[in-house]
């Protein structure tokens, strides 16, 4: 189910609004009547899970050497 209301009973009513959206209800505000913002729940989402790309880059033994002089050359020359 959705309700609207006004910027000004939004402001005034928020936890009471937060309320009505924890239950399942959609809260559009309008501003003079035109829909500005639409007030939902977050759903769960899924955890993150640490080291899921793990393996999936791979940088190289020299990735922080100094670039050789035409690298370098092509990188001053836009500055």
């Amino acid at each position: 189910m959705t309700k609207s209301v006004g910027v000004h009973e939004a402001k005034t009513h928020l936890s009471r609004l937060l309320d009505d959206v924890a239950a399942g209800e959609e809260v559009v505000i309008t501003r003079r009547g035109e829909p500005a913002a639409r007030l939902v729940a977050l759903g769960k989402g899924t955890p993150r899970v640490f080291g899921i790309d793990r393996g999936r880059l791979v940088i190289p033994e020299d990735f922080d050497a100094p670039l050789d002089d035409q690298m370098l050359d092509g990188f001053e020359a836009g500055a």
